[in-house]
């Protein structure tokens, strides 16, 4: 499984926060690993300097073998906040996706 994590000019993508999101995303997934292929993570803050609540954004686009592309967006006051939404939203998108797959 590929992680791919991107930001925008207003977040700082430093090696830290890659480290720790792809750790958090390889454990939240884990029990998905052998059928997804890459999954890219984009960060952003939508009112760049300016305070305002929920600016932050997370987007989780999970590739899957022979499936379309599932991707699932969360806003949160901050980038932990948006990113554990997200993540709680692709596991359960997948966990549907699989066990209507495993129904017919």
């Amino acid at each position: 499984m590929k992680i791919q994590i991107n930001t925008d000019k207003n977040i700082e993508g430093h090696q830290r926060l890659e480290n720790y999101f792809s750790e958090e995303l390889e454990k939240g997934l884990a029990r998905f690993e052998d059928k997804i292929t890459r999954i890219e993570v984009h960060f952003g803050d939508e009112n760049g300097e300016k305070f305002s609540l929920n600016d932050k954004k997370c987007v989780l686009e999970v590739r899957t073998a022979k499936l379309q592309p599932i991707t699932v967006t969360e806003h949160a006051e901050t980038l932990e906040k948006a990113f554990n939404g997200a993540l709680s939203k692709a596991k359960k998108t997948l966990t549907t996706t699989f066990e209507k797959l495993k129904a017919h």
